[in-house]
């Protein structure tokens, strides 16, 4: 893995804060072999624009409460609420509307990288607690 511990850091933050909104096919691609620019993206997705929008300001939000706090250097696309880009440097974060996350396949084109494991810990806390009140057999 080519990440470095700051985009990891970064990327595990950003998605929980992703998940923490909603955000649908969260996942985190290694690209630091294939760019020089930068180690990491995070893509996700939403139904509709002001989730979108609320995403993107939960992600920028939980960033700057990291003790090393992140500000993005460039933002783009944020009046059309369909696709908003957040550059970290160490990450670059795409959030996008459904429609245009199946229409230009991100995941698809980076294929070839591997992807950084993420497990929203609201499913892992759900799935611990239901395990724990199952009858035992």
């Amino acid at each position: 893995m080519t990440v470095s511990e700051r985009a990891h850091e970064l990327a595990m933050a950003a998605a929980q804060a992703a998940a923490d909104k909603k955000a649908q096919d969260i996942v985190i691609i290694d690209v630091g072999d294939q760019l020089a620019i930068t180690d990491a993206f995070l893509l996700a997705a939403a139904p509709n624009e002001r989730q979108v929008l609320a995403i993107v300001d939960a992600i920028e939000e939980r960033l700057l409460e990291l003790p090393e706090k992140a500000k993005p250097v460039r933002r783009e696309g944020e009046r059309g609420g369909r696709w908003v880009l957040l550059d970290y440097v160490d990450m670059v974060v795409h959030v996008q509307h459904t429609e245009e996350r199946e229409f230009y396949a991100l995941d698809r084109l980076w294929k070839d990288c591997p992807q950084i494991p993420f497990v929203d810990r609201d499913l892992v806390e759900a799935e611990a607690a239901a395990a724990g009140t199952a009858p035992a057999e």
